[in-house]
């Protein structure tokens, strides 16, 4: 077992964990928006949250929505829901995840069936802290086509590509939008009042679509 502290933020890593044991924790904290689980054949990431990572994660999915509706692309966003396929053996809570080009599929759905309905386009990934679980093999498993991955102070945009993850200079759910201008507006959202930062991001997006 592995267990990490910080800032109020734990993350522990355990081993030989069985499927019923990792459904029964679901069960268990259904409803709760403090815990997140994540399993990958045999293996089971349980993390609490701290304030800094709440605070990324809100403002990632703000710039999601606001930088949508500007660039005029419908997007539907389902946060943290659980996404599991007992076949493969794997299961994730994200930190935020939207449907782009296949909102129509998921709008308006009560559940998610990952043998059935098609899985996120876009999975936001948050690690302000170590050791914790890799994800990327579980999104890659289910096909989520691109991940932004908060790690410490990097913010990288990566698309799935022959099974791995490649880090690429811009996104393709959000074309235009690159891992420099969502660098530079989460790090501006640490300094910037709110309003003055929304602005800013509205501002940026309709340049874009009067270019």
């Amino acid at each position: 077992m592995a267990t990490v502290l910080t800032q109020n933020e734990q993350r522990v890593i355990l081993k030989g964990v069985s499927w019923e044991t990792y459904e029964r924790l679901l069960s268990e904290h259904e409803g709760s928006t403090g815990t997140r689980f994540t399993y990958d054949r045999g293996t089971l990431g349980i993390m609490v949250l701290s304030a800094k990572h709440e605070a990324i994660r809100h403002t990632l999915g703000l710039l999601v929505e606001i930088l949508a509706e500007e660039l005029n692309t419908d997007v539907y966003g389902l946060g943290s829901t659980t996404f599991r396929r007992v076949d493969l053996q794997r299961g994730f809570e994200p930190d935020g995840c939207f449907y782009v080009s296949r909102e129509a599929s998921a709008r308006g759905k009560e559940r998610i069936d990952l043998t059935i309905d098609p899985p996120p386009d876009l999975v936001i990934e948050i690690d302000v802290s170590h050791p914790s679980l890799d994800k990327f093999p579980i999104f890659a498993a289910v096909g989520v086509p691109e991940v932004w991955r908060y790690d410490e102070d990097h913010l990288g945009v990566f698309k799935l590509e022959n099974g791995q993850y490649i880090e690429s200079t811009e996104s393709t759910a959000l074309p235009g939008v690159t891992a420099e201008v969502l660098s530079r507006f989460l790090s501006d959202s640490q300094h910037l009042r709110r309003t003055e930062w929304l602005r800013a991001v509205r501002q940026w997006a309709r340049t874009r679509t009067q270019s």
